[in-house]
């Protein structure tokens, strides 16, 4: 287990989740739920690093986190559902320039990325990561 890259891909999580609330707050709807897909990317990448498992593309982190974490038991099926509407609506806010989305859909999509990264967080505490190494630092 690379616990360097754990954390990488765990800070980046925190960075992205940050992002995607001052994009929401500051009416980048589309932008927000962006950055809110990738939060939890992230996260879900920290958990399979956790078993050595480095997906090199979007749809190898839901498959891999299927078969690594929700087949294993380690992480409720449910946040599986949660990485796959989280990355459709991804594609949609970045590729489907009619559609729009409203602050409320891109607050909705944050508050599922932060819930991810709280699940995702206990896990990485259950495999022997402290805490205060999955906080944030604030940049000087």
């Amino acid at each position: 287990m690379n616990r360097d890259l754990i954390l990488a891909e765990w800070r980046r999580a925190c960075e992205s989740l940050r992002a995607a609330e001052t994009l929401v707050e500051e009416g980048w709807s589309a932008d927000s739920i962006s950055r809110a897909y990738y939060a939890t990317l992230h996260a879900a990448k920290a958990a399979l690093l956790v078993h050595d498992v480095a997906p090199e593309s979007h749809a190898a982190v839901r498959r891999l986190f299927g078969l690594h974490l929700i087949q294993s038991g380690s992480i409720e099926k449910d946040w599986a559902a949660n990485l796959a509407h989280t990355f459709d609506d991804r594609i949609a806010a970045d590729y489907d320039v009619e559609i729009s989305f409203s602050q409320e859909e891109a607050r909705e999509e944050c508050e599922r990325a932060k819930g991810f990264q709280k699940r995702m967080r206990q896990f990485l505490i259950a495999q022997g990561f402290k805490a205060s190494e999955l906080r944030l630092r604030k940049r000087s």
